[in-house]
């Protein structure tokens, strides 16, 4: 199978093979797909989380190389790569030469600070960057930038992680699912603390949390309904 590469800071996955098709998730630049077919000038791949959509062939460039790389862990930053000058996000991947100073602190420490940097990035569907972000998204980039591979959507990530018994239980780092009136698992975010959550909803942002579920203070109510809290560090 074809192996590719993203060459432009933020690639969008669509459902179907137009620029009106909507988005489904996202590419940052340097990170791999596997290239499953093309025509005229899409191509339709699979990124290294499983997730398949279709991305403008032009945005691509075939790779053999499996070198390893660093990820960007800063909110912005504008690198000098082959394709010239470019301002790249957080999550990004980039030669491994270039090394990035990892926050001090315990790994639950770091992740928590790490999640503050996108406190009020827009929420865009399928957005997976600081220019815009969904839930599931938010969740995955802060664990990668820590060098712990999610996969895309929460539900995927639901199934993975150690099952806690009560919130309380919970430290920060940890992630927290909610689902809908069927049961489906339908929202994810950061815990800060046992009381305290940093998630998309309209924005990234930090709520209170309790056994219910998000509260959100600005609209008086609980806007998200808690299924379970899972831990993902040892």
């Amino acid at each position: 199978m074809q192996k590719a590469v993203c060459n432009v800071s933020v690639l969008p996955l669509r459902n179907d093979k137009a620029e009106t098709s909507e988005m489904v998730s996202q590419m940052l630049y340097g990170e791999i797909c596997e290239v499953l077919e093309t025509e005229n000038r899409y191509s339709r791949i699979c990124m290294q989380d499983g997730t398949e959509g279709w991305v403008n062939t032009l945005c691509i460039a075939k790779t053999s190389s499996d070198t390893e790389k660093s990820v960007v862990r800063e909110s912005f930053g504008v690198f000098d790569l082959a394709e010239g000058r470019m301002l790249l996000s957080a999550g990004s991947e980039i030669e491994a030469d270039f090394r990035f100073e990892d926050n001090q602190g315990a790994v639950r420490e770091r992740i928590g600070n790490t999640a503050l940097l996108f406190v009020n990035v827009p929420f865009l569907f399928g957005g997976r960057s600081f220019f815009g972000i969904d839930a599931a998204a938010l969740v995955q980039l802060v664990y990668k930038m820590h060098g712990i591979r999610l996969p895309r959507f929460a539900a995927q990530q639901a199934t993975q992680g150690r099952l806690l018994d009560f919130i309380e239980e919970s430290e920060c780092g940890d992630i927290a699912f909610f689902d809908d009136e069927e049961g489906n698992i339908n929202h994810a975010g950061i815990m800060l603390s046992n009381y305290e959550i940093l998630h998309c909803y309209g924005k990234v942002r930090i709520d209170s949390i309790d056994s219910s579920g998000i509260f959100n203070s600005e609209q008086n109510r609980h806007t998200h309904r808690l299924r379970f809290v899972k831990s993902f560090l040892s």
